[in-house]
């Protein structure tokens, strides 16, 4: 992973970004403090192909029951 200052980055962001296109992460900092990643989109964004898991789950008619309020609790703290 390479690692840049703001400075640096803003010079050469062409070619940051193709370095990034090209699989490497980059990572830019402010002083010593890391503040932004760079990741390409495609890494992101991976192919998902809808209804992938159709057979392989299943979901009770208790998945649609309301939550017991204790629970519901657990979850606003």
């Amino acid at each position: 992973m390479k690692t840049v200052t703001v400075h640096k980055a803003k010079t050469t962001l062409s070619q940051l970004i193709a370095e990034v296109e090209a699989g490497e992460d980059v990572v830019i900092q402010r002083g010593r403090d890391a503040v932004v990643r760079l990741v390409s989109v495609k890494a992101v964004a991976p192919n998902r192909q809808f209804g992938a898991l159709a057979g392989k789950i299943s979901v009770t008619a208790a998945f649609f029951e309301p939550l017991p309020l204790e629970e519901i609790a657990a979850w606003e703290r």
